[in-house]
């Protein structure tokens, strides 16, 4: 049984599907999570590798060593080294592959863990926790008499609920379960492009 959450209403030329898109849009680009962590972290772990092989090198170079660095050492075991060694491929192809990861990590955006809420003010933006709604459309669906139990799924098109319910008539139940949830919702004004889709588990006697 699948119940819809959006109705179009012409408003000034601009449907409300297309205004609560675009709203929506922008709420989720804002509360999207920003990679700056990681990126601070690859930055201070590659700017310490380069900074100490150039000081190493011109350790080398000028016979100055510096520190404590074990110059004989390093030329005649990873310095001795071709790069026809397997150990050098190894080592070659583990670094394009660890950058490749790091680039696409820096390409995709993150996935915000916020659901946008409806509000007045074009300007303001509230969210959710999606655990928080998870919780709260599950205690909706709760509510209905002769329901159980119940699980929630936020999908990226739908929203989910399972309930687990041991009634004979199940097409009232499943139209009033998507009812419940959908008015809560509503009352919450959480911004969802997807439906609600309701699926009976029986219980178990």
């Amino acid at each position: 049984m699948t119940s819809s959450l959006q109705e179009t209403a012409g408003v000034g030329g601009t449907t409300a599907e297309e205004q609560q898109h675009a709203a929506r849009r922008r709420a989720v680009r804002l509360f999207r999570p920003a990679r700056s962590p990681a990126g601070v972290v690859v930055a201070l772990m590659t700017s310490t590798a380069l900074s100490a092989a150039a000081g190493v090198t011109v350790g080398m170079v000028t016979d100055h060593p510096l520190g404590r660095v074990p110059y004989r050492r390093i030329a005649v075991g990873p310095g001795a080294a071709a790069w026809s060694d397997p150990a050098v491929i190894l080592v070659s192809l583990g670094a394009i592959v660890a950058g490749a990861a790091l680039l696409t990590l820096a390409l995709l955006p993150g996935r915000t863990r916020l659901v946008p809420l409806e509000t007045s003010d074009p300007r303001l933006y509230i969210g959710l926790t999606r655990s928080a709604l998870r919780r709260t459309l599950r205690a909706a669906a709760e509510s209905v008499d002769e329901v159980t139990g119940a699980r929630v799924r936020l999908g990226a098109r739908d929203i989910e609920i399972t309930v687990i319910s041991g009634a004979e008539r199940t097409g009232p139940l499943l139209r009033q379960v998507g009812t419940v949830v959908g008015d809560r919702l509503a009352g919450l004004g959480a911004i969802s492009e997807g439906e609600i889709v309701v699926r009976l588990r029986r219980r178990r006697l």
